[in-house]
């Protein structure tokens, strides 16, 4: 019996100088995981001579490896994910039932500095006046009214007198320079002219340098064009006034083409004469142009009385 008991202290004498060991060694780490080794292989300490009890308290406090460090911060992260997805799902929660249950009239828009938002608002005061507010009568106001008698008439002005008509030819008028020209000669323009008449065929068909061909091309430089088929001088009054040309007695403008019967004031017998008014005097008296009186296909001019002018046709526009 003693010497058992004696081979049993002696073992256990062993043992705990072997743990003793462990933790003075110099080694410490890999001492202690010699120890997890020992313990996770289910050798319960025997080699150590360790009480698994207290096995499990080393593995608790002892250093750990690099590899259980890692892990353990990736399940730390992945915890801290949860916690911070479950409070942004119950602040989302919060938020939309309070959206959800809150009164119509309270202002929950949400601020968005890239959005800038205006509120219309009608405004109303003593100067205007809408649908839902009292109107004034006008009379007490001091506003002035307007009549709408039935049995008055309408006017275009205040004036008594009544629309003249003449006034509207210059807008009628398609030819500016016809146009001028009847702006000159309100009130005594002829009633019902009309300044879009037909002018005839617009081509010189006069023989060259003839009276007839000379007045052709000089009324087209003024801006007036006659007709290119009015025939011999004499007929030119007749032709013109059928197509609705003005024709008279008076000269009137520059352009005015001046019509002479056969033989007056030595035009030709049978063919007559025609020219044009290059100058109306005030005393009446008037300077033409005209071709073939000097020769054929000589431009020359001559001035005449007002006593003279007065016996001759003039072709106006």
């Amino acid at each position: 019996m003693k010497h058992a008991s004696h081979k049993a202290a002696k073992v256990s004498s062993q043992k705990f100088s072997l743990a003793k060991a462990l933790f003075s060694s110099g080694k410490g780490t890999h001492s202690i995981r010699s120890v997890r080794a020992v313990q996770s292989a289910g050798d319960d300490a025997a080699v150590l001579g360790l009480d698994p009890a207290v096995a499990a308290k080393i593995n608790e406090i002892a250093p750990q490896t690099r590899r259980s460090i890692r892990q353990a911060a990736r399940a730390a992260e992945r915890r801290s994910h949860i916690l911070a997805s479950a409070s942004l799902a119950a602040l989302v929660g919060t938020a939309a039932g309070a959206i959800a249950f809150a009164s119509p009239e309270e202002d929950l828009t949400l601020a968005d500095n890239a959005t800038t938002t205006t509120q219309i608002k009608r405004v109303s005061d003593v100067s205007s006046a809408s649908r839902s507010e009292a109107r004034s009568d006008l009379s007490s106001s001091g506003t002035q009214s307007t009549s709408t008698d039935s049995s008055s008439s309408w006017g275009l002005s205040n004036s008594e007198g009544t629309l003249d008509t003449n006034l509207m030819n210059r807008n009628t008028a398609r030819n500016s320079v016809v146009a001028a020209l009847m702006d000159q000669d309100q009130g005594s323009i002829p009633a019902g002219f009309n300044p879009n008449h037909d002018a005839g065929k617009n081509q010189n068909t006069y023989p060259w340098g003839q009276c007839t061909w000379y007045a052709y091309q000089r009324r087209t430089e003024l801006g007036l064009p006659i007709g290119g088929s009015f025939g011999d001088a004499r007929s030119w009054a007749n032709s013109a006034s059928s197509r609705g040309y003005w024709v008279d007695n008076t000269a009137r403008h520059t352009g005015d083409v001046v019509v002479f019967a056969p033989g007056q004031e030595n035009a030709d017998s049978y063919y007559g004469h025609v020219g044009v008014v290059e100058k109306v005097n005030s005393d009446g008296s008037i300077e033409i142009s005209e071709s073939n009186y000097k020769g054929l296909g000589v431009i020359s001019t001559r001035t005449f009385t007002a006593e003279q002018a007065s016996t001759f046709q003039y072709i106006h526009y």
